[in-house]
């Protein structure tokens, strides 16, 4: 079972612990976070895993075998076999032809605004990259149009001086944190990352042997004081933080460089929203605080599509050098093709241009958004910036009601247990706003205001 699945118990309840696991395991399938295949967890692991008696997962574990989504293979394990067939009816959609299909408006975090790209400059950049004749050869660092061109961009958006052979083309962040992991550190290395925090790195971390230990988050970001000793990097996200949406202080990122210094730390800063600041010019980036021990890492998926399948890092020479023979021995590189489209889109300015619209665009979004909130009565967390807001809740349970009822209203949200690497300690629902047209956004308001804020 995936370590970040949103399971944990109500001990004050009055439901039995059996049958809120049960009622637990079966959400997360329902909600896409178990599938047909999965492994799930011994009885006795997932014992020790929540505190309970192995009574309480066996009977639960029978409980969901009898009901026939789960299956044990003899000498393997227990194994997701199917959707449950008691998924509540609530959590599809149908179709307006009448059919079984979802029809749902999808207001996740981490969707970009590609549908405000403008089309001709799509068009014309992608032509503009075929003109390119095919390559022979490989380009393990990237294409030297592309590393330019992220170079210009960090210096132009995010303040960052970083010279063209210092950048390195990547196919994402959870890619650039897999090559990392496999190539700089080693198996049994101790990893801090953010909890709340961003999943797919942590599973990439765990992928190569690492040992991954979670830090807390409040309004200030990271909470340096809580990175234990032994740590060898740390993950982070400093701008907007996935998913609360806090930026990192200057107190704290000054504290963390000198703590990365002192101990010998790399600090792994993945620059998430990092260009959709609203209100007031970002801080500064730590790799520009730290050159020498901070690996920055973006992507171009949220800025504009995960289409082109790029990012980039820039990174201390060592950690680059490392990055390099790993490729050269594994024989893998980034993609070309999104570089070079990327690339005739900052040489003609229309990612400038972009750029500038989604700020806009996600700054209207966001005003739209939190008036209506609060002013039902309902916090909002996160900084004004970048494509998604939270409001806190008192309860996983309340959390998993918010959900199903927004999908049984045609609207899929996102909740904050799935960002856990271990059990829960924060609730609440996770609205992106970028995803959408400005239309359907303004028109699902009102049921929004009625789900989360009821």
């Amino acid at each position: 079972m995936d370590p970040a699945l949103p399971v944990s118990l109500d001990r004050s309840s009055g439901t039995p612990l059996a049958v809120q696991l049960a009622d637990a395991l079966r959400d997360a399938a329902t909600e896409g976070h178990l599938r047909a295949g999965d492994r799930l967890p011994s009885t006795r692991a997932l014992s020790a895993r929540l505190g309970v008696s192995r009574t309480v997962t066996a009977a639960a574990y029978e409980q969901l075998h009898a009901e026939g989504w789960i299956a044990g293979r003899h000498g393997s394990g227990t194994y997701v076999t199917t959707t449950p067939p008691g998924a509540r009816p609530d959590a599809t959609v149908r179709s307006p032809e009448g059919g079984d299909e979802e029809q749902l408006l999808e207001l996740v975090p981490g969707t970009p605004w590609a549908s405000g790209i403008d089309r001709a400059a799509w068009r014309r950049a992608w032509r503009a990259a075929a003109d390119t004749p095919p390559s022979t050869g490989t380009h393990r660092a990237g294409i030297t149009a592309y590393r330019s061109a992220i170079a210009e961009h960090l210096l132009r958006h995010r303040g960052l001086p970083a010279a063209t052979g210092s950048v390195l083309a990547t196919a994402g962040t959870s890619s650039a944190v897999a090559e990392l992991a496999a190539g700089v550190l080693r198996p049994g290395d101790t990893v801090a990352v953010e909890e709340p925090g961003y999943q797919r790195a942590v599973r990439a971390l765990r992928a190569a042997g690492l040992r991954v230990v979670g830090v807390g988050v409040d309004g200030e970001g990271l909470r340096v004081d809580a990175v234990p000793p032994g740590v060898v990097a740390v993950y982070c996200s400093p701008a907007h933080q996935y998913p609360m949406g806090s930026t990192m202080s200057a107190p704290r990122r000054v504290a963390l460089v000198e703590r990365a210094r002192a101990d010998g730390m790399l600090i792994l800063e993945d620059d998430y929203d990092g260009e959709l600041r609203f209100d007031v010019a970002p801080l500064p980036l730590l790799a520009a605080l730290a050159p020498d021990v901070v690996v920055h890492l973006g992507t171009t998926s949220k800025i504009l599509t995960p289409t082109l399948g790029a990012g980039w890092m820039v990174a201390p020479p060592g950690v680059a050098a490392a990055v390099l023979r790993y490729r050269d021995g594994t024989g893998t590189q980034p993609s070309p093709a999104g570089q070079r489209v990327f690339s005739e889109l900052a040489r003609s300015g229309d990612l400038g241009r972009h750029i500038r619209r989604v700020r806009r665009e996600l700054s209207e979004r966001r005003r739209l958004l939190t008036a209506a909130l609060r002013g039902a009565g309902a916090p909002v967390l996160g900084d004004d910036a970048g494509a998604h807001l939270v409001v806190p809740l008192e309860s996983l349970r309340d959390e998993r009601a918010r959900l199903r009822h927004a999908r049984s209203r045609g609207i899929r949200l996102d909740g904050l247990a799935r960002h856990f690497a271990g059990p829960p300690s924060a609730h609440g629902i996770a609205i992106g706003y970028a995803g959408c047209s400005r239309d359907a956004l303004t028109g699902a308001v009102e049921t929004l205001v009625e789900v989360v804020a009821s």
